[in-house]
This record gives C-alpha cells, structure tokens and sequence, in this order.
C-alpha cells in the first residue's frame, strides 16, 4: 500500500460504496432486533406450555400456551427469513465493495464471520427447522429446547457479527507482517474477548429484546382495542412487559459501560456524540444544544455549541468514574493534549507525519527484501514500521479535519436514542403496574394518570389494560416504530462515530474500497434499494395479515 492508491481508484466509487454498505447494513437491521426479541418471547410462552404439560400427569390441559407460542413463532419466521436474505448479501460485499479491506485484515476479519456461519447460523437453521416442524414429532422438552436453541443460535450470531465489528472499532490481538501485507491474528481470545466488543454486545441484543417487547404489546394492543383474543392479548402483554422494563433498564446500564468504553479507545466519538470541542476537567453532559444538523459546526472557532444546557461534571463521571475527570474534546485530539497519568497524546498532524514514515518504510522494505539487502538494512526498515505501524492509517489522511466525524449526526443520533429509550422504561413502568394489577402502584398510578387528564377522573380506579380508551392503545403501536428509531440512531452512532475509519486508526475507508467504477456500484445501489423496500413491504404486508388473521386456537 503507497499513497497513490487511494488516488487512482474512482473518487465516487468510495461514497457510493458506503452508501450501499450503510443501506443494507440499515435494512438487514430492521430484522435482527425483532428477530431476538420474539426468540426470548416465544421461548417464555412455550416455556409455560411445558410447565402445563408436566403438571397435568396425563389429564386433558388447555392447550393456549401452545397456541400464543405457535402464533408468535409465525411472527418470528416471517421476520427470520427476511433477516437472513440481507444478511448474506452484507457479507459477500466486504469481497466486492471492500476488497482492499478484505485483503488487509481478512485473516482476522473473516474468523469471527466464518465461526458465525459454521456455527451458529447453522445451528439456528437446524433448530427453527425442528421449531416449525416438529410439533407432532419430537417430544415436548425436545421441542422446548429446539425453540430456546433457535433464539440462542440467532443471539451467537449477533455475537460473532459483533466481535468483528468490535475489532473494526477497537483492533486488538493482531500484528502486521511486512512480508504479507496484511495484518494477521496473534491472539483469537484477545479479539473474541475484548472488553469492547463484551460491551457492544450486550448493549446491542438487550436492546433489541425492547424492540420484540415493543412489538409484542402493541400487537396485544391492537387485540384489545378491537375486543379479541383478550386472553392471549394480556398474557403476552405480561411478558413482554417483563422482558421490556428489564431490557429497558439493562439498556441503559450497559448503555453507559459503552460509553466508557467509547472515552477510552474513541474519543473523538464521543466529542463528537457530545459535540464536545474543547475539553478539560469537571466537564458536564449536555442535555440539550443547538447544533446544526445540517452542516459540520466551526468547531475551531466556537467555544462550545450554542443554547447548550448541561448536567455538571456528569460527562467526566460517565467517562472516567471521576467528577473531576479529564475528558478531550475535538480540539484537544486535533492538537494534541496530555493525559492525567502524564502520558501525551500526539497531534493528528504528528500522527499524519508518523504514519507516512510507516507507510515509506514499508515500501522501502519490500524494496530492500526484493533486490537482496542485507539483515542490517531491513532490520532497520522494520524497527521504523514497527514504532509507527499505530499511526500507519494516518499516513493516508491529507487534511487533519478529515478525522472529525460528522458531528450533527452523532450529536442528534445518540439524544433520539436516549431520549426514546427514557420513554422506554417509562411506558414499561406504567404498563406493569396496570397489567399486573399491584395494589398500592396500580391506585396511584391510575390516580396520577387522572390527575393529568390522561384518562377520566371518574372511572380512575376501574381502569386496567383490558379497558382503556383506544388512544392509549393506539401511543403503544406509535412505539413500534419509535422502537426502530432507536435502535437504527444506536448504530447511526457506532459507525458515524468511526469515520473515517474502516478500522480505527489503521484504515481508512477510501483506502479501504476497491478499485471498480462508481457506476457500478450506484447500479447496484438503487437495484437493492428497490428489492430491500420490497422486502420490507413484503414482510410488513404478511405479518399485518398473520396478525388480523390471529392465533389457531386447537381448543376451539
């Protein structure tokens, strides 16, 4: 790799290659949160189908746990099938957009996806086969544990797509060999098992167990305003309640341990998440602030965003459990800063200048080994790539201000997450207590509701999930896509945040793309446009009519 070789690839092709990475990356993430969230729905529905099972010693049982998790499990295929269509086309494009990338760190990029594909995608697609099928033909507990094996599979996957994202965030346990031109695995349990990527995982699947939550009441709460299936309705309404108010709360805790993972090995994420662009100590969390989201703010010139409303030292306790804490901001990473242990973090224009010292003692390198230099020489050629390999990606950055990340959509993107994720728990909360009827909270939680004019004065202390007026009903099916909103503004953050970087500093993405024509890739990019939105419209359209046509009850 030289410096010529971003400059001879179509300039277009870069921005039409992350255009088509982004929407299908958007589009296969519409299936996967709803995907994992009905796996842990249903499982708990057939769960309780087992336990009936086992407690009638041979009588005649009523058969609804069976029929609520059949008719959930249809739900959950409907979205399987689509999840897996765009997931495959995601990954054979890191070898037609991305081969640059492919060819630099397909030696630890393609584990964790081959183990994700031997391992677990096959062992979901055995287990749903069982699932769907085998009803009459394996026995109850065979049965119950093919069902949790097809949720487990699905959240394997998630794992292993993770922990290659991880790496793409946080490279660990990887060396570059000269030799090979590529970076290589010196450690599978250091990327497998990076703090990171623990993090982002159980951050990213809670999280989509509240969009299946989600789901699930507000398919419950179509029901109960039409007046049908109530039985089913408010059970299924209990459970996802549970999981959703669990998930909600445990989204936010493992939330703010991203965070701080983010403060540590991405700063300059999380100034600007933050829109952060002069650090120090004692630095407060910005509730609110005007930043365009339009275009990238004057970052150099401005002291802070405008009408900016702030929590005190909240974002040095977030970052580095310490009110007082240090916390860089744009700038600061611009222009180098010193750390508290004393430690200094070079300027980008240092790392720029180091970068390129990597980048010609490579190619130097390759030239000595060619034309049969001596030990001494290519020692010392490789003791220069080896102290500046850090800053190698640097070496292909032009302008320092290439670095910051689009600020308006990190800063917007992750208060829409938080904001949305707030009323999360809030409504979970308050369905609880009315779906569960709790003495104490159920009165004053109905008596509060009246006192804002929510519902009737009148009839507080009547009012249940099985009879509230529809609008109540109809603010849970508004969260549905709420739900999405979120979680697509997660992953607007995770990846925004990284830019420019296909791997943080060690790639970026116009080094990263291949050498095709920008035509061909924006072909590409309206055919799958047009098939992802008509699979979308396909899927919306078969789960609206399984959901009116209802569950199949046996004992009818």
């Amino acid at each position: 790799m030289t410096n010529d070789l971003f400059l001879s690839i179509d300039t277009s092709s870069i921005d039409w290659a992350r255009a088509q990475f982004a929407l299908t990356a958007i589009y296969h993430w519409l299936f996967v949160p709803l995907t994992l969230g009905l796996a842990v729905i249903m499982g708990i529905c057939e769960t309780r189908w087992y336990r009936t099972l086992k407690r009638s010693n041979g009588a005649v049982v009523d058969t609804f746990w069976r029929d609520t998790a059949q008719f959930w499990q249809r739900l959950f295929g409907i979205n399987f099938a689509m999840g897996v269509a765009t997931g495959i086309i995601l990954e054979f494009e890191f070898g037609t957009n991305w081969s640059n990338y492919s060819w630099f760190v397909g030696d630890i990029f393609g584990a964790p996806l081959a183990i994700e594909g031997v391992v677990a995608f096959f062992m979901e697609s055995t287990f749903v086969a069982v699932m769907f099928f085998g009803w009459k033909k394996v026995s109850p507990g065979f049965h119950l544990a093919s069902t949790w094996l097809t949720g487990l599979g699905a959240t394997i996957s998630a794992w292993w797509i993770l922990v290659a994202n991880a790496w793409m965030q946080y490279p660990v346990g990887c060396e570059f060999n000269p030799d090979t031109m590529r970076n290589e695995m010196v450690s599978f349990l250091d990327v497998a098992l990076s703090p990171f990527a623990i993090d982002k995982f159980c951050h990213t699947v809670i999280s989509a167990w509240i969009v299946g939550a989600i789901f699930v009441v507000a398919v419950s709460a179509w029901y109960l305003m039409k007046k049908r299936d109530t039985k089913l309705a408010v059970e299924s309404m209990k459970i996802a309640v549970i999981v959703g108010l669990i998930a909600s709360l445990g989204a936010a805790m493992t939330g703010h341990k991203s965070g701080q993972s983010v403060a540590q090995v991405q700063p300059m994420k999380l100034a600007a998440m933050e829109a952060l662009y002069n650090g120090g100590t004692d630095v407060g969390l910005t509730a609110i602030a005007w930043v365009n989201p339009f275009c990238q703010p004057d970052y150099k010139s401005e002291e802070s965003a405008p009408l900016k409303i702030e929590m005190p030292y909240a974002l040095s306790m977030m970052a580095t459990n310490d009110i007082h804490g240090y916390v860089p901001g744009i700038n600061d990473i611009l222009n180098g800063y010193t750390r508290p242990d004393g430690t200094r973090e070079p300027s980008v224009d240092e790392k720029i200048q180091r970068g390129k010292l990597a980048i010609n003692a490579l190619a130097n390198y390759r030239k000595a080994k060619k034309e049969g230099a001596d030990e001494a020489t290519l020692s010392g050629q490789l003791s220069i790539i080896k102290e500046n390999m850090p800053y190698f990606g640097y070496g292909y950055v032009k302008d320092k201000d290439d670095v910051v990340p689009p600020i308006p959509v990190n800063f917007w993107a992750f208060r829409i997450m938080v904001g949305l994720g707030c009323i999360f728990i809030l409504f979970f909360a308050i369905l609880a207590i009315l779906a569960f009827k709790i003495p104490f909270l159920s009165i004053f939680t109905r008596r509060l509701l009246a006192t804002f004019a929510i519902i009737p004065e009148t009839a507080a202390d009547e009012y249940q999930v099985t009879n509230l007026p529809a609008w109540h009903y109809w603010v849970a099916i508004a969260l549905v896509p709420l739900a999405y909103i979120a979680s697509e503004s997660g992953w607007l953050v995770a990846e925004f945040g990284r830019q420019p970087w296909t791997i943080q500093d060690m790639l970026p993405t116009w080094v990263a793309v291949s050498d095709i024509g920008g035509f061909s890739v924006a072909l590409t990019f309206f055919l799958f446009l047009f098939l992802f939105t008509l699979m979308l419209a396909v899927e919306i359209s078969i789960l609206l009519k399984q959901i009116k046509k209802g569950p199949e009850y046996t004992n009818k």
